[in-house]
């Protein structure tokens, strides 16, 4: 394997690439390719100045660009047939009627070109055995006869344009040393890059993994400082409900000992009522019920009309034993005459 010369991509240059890995050697370079444009280009012109430099599709073709190459590498398929004339060799359209109306089996061919989108790439015989000459590969792909048909079945379906060389291929050392033996690929060869874009994609993969770890950590983060925040806020409910609850027990006890003290008040005010009572009325005990603060105020505003009463009442005695010594006789004629009885008419 280390014998088959294999030119890696470049650029844009894979037309380079596929005529020197066809050849099996550096034969041409992008200079040498450019010449054969530009001597396509010119005679492309002559021909259309055949018709009239003043014509109006002769400016037309002066104005456009180059259909042969381009600032990227690109060249034609018209250069590269040009190039390989220069060998002897000729290009065959794979899918025309002329070539399949041959018959031909694939592993009959020396080399095939195919091309897709700009790109080209060689597939080529060497010794006894085929191997896909890539130039996007890392290294030579060995490909059995059995895979070279359904292999060249596949790139038609992707889109290739196939073309078969024709000619005798110049002579190289891999061709004779694969003459007389065989090789065995234990790994097929990876695009070039594919290492590079793997791990560039498991580091892209891993720094996702770290932001994502380090977006959860923000997240558990922010979830913890929300849970304190949370709890902070409850922890202050709790203690303004501690308070409230204070406070109300403590208008509570506030209004049960003014409540006491009133009745204290009134078990004094109802005691002294009662010795009143007791002395007036001639009733012994003392009154132990409880009693509103309406019928206090009632039965305390009794007991000062009684009182004024009783102050009242020693003066008009008095005056009636006044009026009783000054008319005694009279009193005394007059219940006197009161008993005599009668005479009968």
């Amino acid at each position: 394997m280390e014998s088959i010369f294999h030119e890696k991509q470049e650029g844009s240059l894979c037309a380079q690439h596929c005529l020197n890995n066809l050849l099996q050697g550096e034969y041409f370079t992008p200079v040498d390719l450019s010449s054969i444009a530009h001597q396509l280009d010119e005679e492309e012109r002559m021909r259309m100045a055949e018709g009239g430099m003043a014509s109006e599709e002769y400016r037309t073709f002066l104005q456009q660009p180059s259909g042969n190459m381009d600032d990227s590498g690109f060249f034609s398929i018209q250069v590269i047939s040009n190039a390989l004339g220069v060998w002897g060799l000729e290009l065959i359209p794979f899918n025309s009627r002329e070539y399949q109306s041959l018959m031909i089996n694939p592993i009959n061919e020396k080399a095939f070109i195919c091309n897709y989108k700009e790109h080209w790439f060689t597939i080529r015989k060497l010794g006894q055995q085929w191997f896909n000459l890539n130039s996007l590969l890392t290294g030579p792909e060995l490909i059995s006869d059995t895979y070279l048909a359904l292999f060249l079945a596949q790139l038609q379906q992707e889109g290739y344009a196939i073309f078969v060389i024709r000619g005798n291929l110049p002579e190289c050392e891999a061709e004779q040393i694969l003459g007389i033996m065989r090789v065995q690929q234990q790994q097929r060869p990876k695009l070039i890059g594919e290492d590079e874009a793997r791990t560039s994609a498991g580091r892209s993969a891993a720094l996702g993994q770290v932001e994502m770890g380090l977006g959860m950590e923000d997240e558990v983060t922010d979830e913890d400082e929300a849970l304190k925040q949370a709890l902070a806020l409850s922890r202050q409910d709790m203690e303004v409900e501690d308070e409230e609850a204070d406070l109300r027990r403590a208008i509570q006890l506030s209004m049960q000992g003014a409540a006491m003290s009133e009745a204290e008040v009134g078990n004094v005010k109802i005691s002294s009522q009662a010795a009143g009572g007791t002395a007036g009325e001639g009733q012994g005990g003392t009154q132990n019920e409880t009693l509103t603060a309406e019928e206090l105020r009632r039965r305390r505003q009794a007991y000062f009309d009684r009182q004024q009463q009783q102050q009242v009442q020693p003066s008009l005695p008095k005056q009636a034993d006044t009026t009783s010594a000054g008319g005694s006789g009279s009193g005394t004629m007059c219940s006197e005459q009161n008993q005599q009885p009668k005479p009968s008419q």
